[in-house]
């Protein structure tokens, strides 16, 4: 919970600007495009833009760029990810999709550190836990209690 996390959850407005100008509406399309048509479509293919047709924002062109050597396989899939995005937005924004050939950087996975080794609860405080009838303020405090375990020594204040 309290690791690090990515700038493009933090702060998603700042983009915003820059992929309007590039033809996206929601910046969303773009860092969450492995959630929208799948983690093995998201490692061959990356969205470049939507162009609409002037004064409209539905029936829209998504330009895709598309690993070399995958371009047959996506045109047969093609139906299947419109229809993905579409959903995505909640109506028809995409009618077709123009792909083109280059270079696509396949996602890492995101890498978690292993959890650490956690000391079991002291059983006094186990006990006097179990008579807590609120569900969530046993949780709470259970957790409290795992935390106060794990620690060693006095906190340091820098």
């Amino acid at each position: 919970m309290g690791g690090p996390r990515q700038i493009a959850d933090l702060m998603p407005d700042i983009g915003r600007a820059a992929f309007r100008k590039f033809g996206f509406v929601q910046s969303s399309v773009v860092t969450r495009w492995a959630e929208i048509v799948g983690p093995h479509y998201a490692d061959i293919s990356v969205p470049e833009s939507i162009r609409f047709p002037v004064g409209q924002k539905a029936g829209g062109t998504l330009q895709l760029t598309v690993m070399s050597g995958h371009a047959p396989m996506m045109q047969h899939v093609m139906p299947d990810i419109i229809e993905r995005v579409n959903r995505f937005f909640g109506y028809k924004a995409v009618a077709k999709v123009a792909m083109k050939q280059g270079q696509v950087r396949p996602n890492e996975p995101e890498r978690r550190p292993p959890p650490r080794n956690l000391k079991p609860l002291p059983v006094e405080l186990g006990d006097s836990l179990r008579d807590i009838g609120d569900p969530e303020l046993r949780a709470v405090l259970e957790s409290l209690a795992q935390g106060i375990a794990n620690t060693s020594g006095l906190p340091k204040i820098s």
